[in-house]
């Protein structure tokens, strides 16, 4: 007897297992069907007042929201920018809270040389390419701007490695422009949400630029990237604990509430 019942314990052990397995496959699939309906602009967008109200509660949760990279001057929050394309924040500060204690301008860089920069960088994605990009702008910098880090976006994007997102980063944070830089995070959140719908990143920028209300436009890109960081993930979006989620338009937002328990038990 009593093997049997481990036995039917087991059996009914492995049901429960393969049930929730499928619905996580059946949430995941749905969720992507449902963000690929959000990014070919099918989600209905936000009115005025849903974006206002939006961006309210974002302010009123955090009102000085920061990057979480870490820098020393202008010069240094430029190479961090760069050195974080397809690489967490995390790891690029890790790799360049040593650099920047000793290597904090273009003249300092150029010396320290291209060599010794991917040696402090190894860690980081695309290293090599990207030693070789800092140690040319930053030379750039010496030559064309009197080794400053200008203010102005074509001449940004003229500088190696330096692409339209990383020149709206720095023109935010170094000199508090209204900018807004779109990247994987804020694509997510524009596009799900109905904030800004748009098939690509500047489709998504030029919308925000549109439609974001003028007291928080100096922090409306950081609003989106921690929102899409830490709540709108990719993956497991925790739509639980949104601030945004009764103003939501994302299909998907149903769909995850339906398995939020499977996905709590992963």
């Amino acid at each position: 007897m009593a093997k049997r019942a481990s036995a039917g314990n087991r059996t009914a052990k492995s049901a429960t297992a393969k049930s929730a397995t499928g619905a996580k496959r059946k949430a995941q699939s749905a969720r992507a069907a449902a963000d690929a309906k959000a990014a070919t602009g099918k989600v209905k967008p936000w009115n005025a007042a849903e974006i206002a109200e939006a961006f309210r509660r974002w302010h009123a949760a955090d009102p000085e929201p920061k990057g979480e990279l870490e820098y020393v001057n202008v010069f240094t929050l430029l190479v961090a920018v760069v050195l974080s394309a397809q690489a967490t924040d995390a790891g690029v500060n890790k790799a360049t809270r040593p650099l920047f204690a000793h290597v904090d301008t273009p003249a300092k860089m150029v010396a320290f040389g291209e060599e010794r920069l991917r040696a402090a960088i190894k860690t980081i994605g695309l290293f090599r390419t990207k030693a070789k990009n800092v140690i040319a702008l930053a030379q750039r910098l010496i030559d064309e701007h009197g080794g400053e880090v200008p203010r102005d976006r074509e001449a940004l994007q003229e500088l190696p490695g330096v692409g339209r997102k990383t020149a709206n980063v720095v023109l935010n944070i170094a000199f508090g422009e209204p900018t807004f830089a779109v990247d994987t995070h804020v694509f997510r959140v524009g596009n799900r949400t109905g904030l800004a719908p748009g098939k690509t990143p500047l489709d998504v920028e030029k919308r925000l630029e549109k439609v974001v209300p003028g007291p928080y436009r100096t922090h409306a890109h950081h609003w989106l990237i921690l929102h899409g960081r830490y709540v709108c993930k990719a993956m497991r979006p925790e739509c639980e604990r949104c601030l945004i989620g009764d103003l939501c338009h994302w299909p998907g937002k149903r769909i995850f509430g339906e398995t939020a328990s499977v996905n709590a038990g992963a």
